[in-house]
């Protein structure tokens, strides 16, 4: 799960980060409101975590512009400011929970959890839809779309392109696809991962001049837009 941490003091900002990377979360982090705004409106992030008294952009104006742009992605505020009212300027604009500093890290843990699971059931319930920059594919009909032009595929290829949108800017290993996409152990010696990733490529990556899926070298590919 992909969080982004917008907080202006370093040192909470590395204690969130530390605390989030030992739970398995991979957190990016921005200490100013303004470049917070522009890595939440251009990347994926399944959260956010901000702070409200931020330099540049302060939280509640972030939040509001984010809001317009995102709707559904659910946002954490974290803040000194303690009051009644300040919970409430914080939830009018659009936060979906607010913790008081000084708080401990697994209680946020918890509240991060209860968001995503939360997320998760919504999604579930409105058309099982994933999306990634511009493109847009539904479990339900099995329809995918990119930049209003449909997409056909392949029951594999959708599967594939399924599970690369599920861990969208994650690099996936050859041997993490071949075991959750396909069920098997991955065979050395042969290359049908690759050939699978040049099928979608063909039908995602070709007639658009934004490419999404890409190969790192030794590693394996990735759904990214670069």
């Amino acid at each position: 799960m992909n969080i982004l941490v917008i907080e202006d003091n370093q040192r909470v900002a590395e204690l969130i980060l530390r605390g989030l990377e030992e739970h398995g979360f991979i957190p990016t982090i921005a200490y100013d409101g303004r470049s917070g705004k522009k890595l939440a409106l251009s990347n994926q992030y399944d959260l956010i975590i901000t702070d409200i008294i931020l330099p540049k952009l302060d939280g509640l104006d972030l939040c509001k512009e984010i809001r317009l742009v995102k709707p559904d992605l659910p946002i954490i505020m974290l803040t000194a400011l303690g009051t009644t009212d300040d919970k409430v300027d914080g939830f009018d604009a659009g936060a979906d929970d607010y913790l008081t500093k000084p708080f401990e890290m697994r209680e946020l843990l918890v509240r991060i959890r209860a968001l995503l699971k939360r997320s998760n059931n919504n999604i579930n319930n409105t058309g099982f839809i994933l999306k990634y920059a511009d493109l847009e594919m539904n479990l339900q009909t099995k329809s995918i779309i990119r930049n209003e032009t449909a997409i056909n595929l392949t029951p594999k290829e959708f599967k594939l392109l399924e599970y690369m949108l599920q861990n969208s800017e994650r690099v996936l290993s050859r041997t993490e696809i071949a075991e959750k996409v396909w069920d098997t152990h991955f065979d050395t010696g042969t290359n049908f991962i690759d050939v699978y990733i040049n099928y979608l490529r063909k039908k995602i990556d070709k007639d658009f001049d934004k490419k999404l899926i890409h190969t790192r070298s030794g590693m394996g590919f990735i759904l990214k837009a670069e």
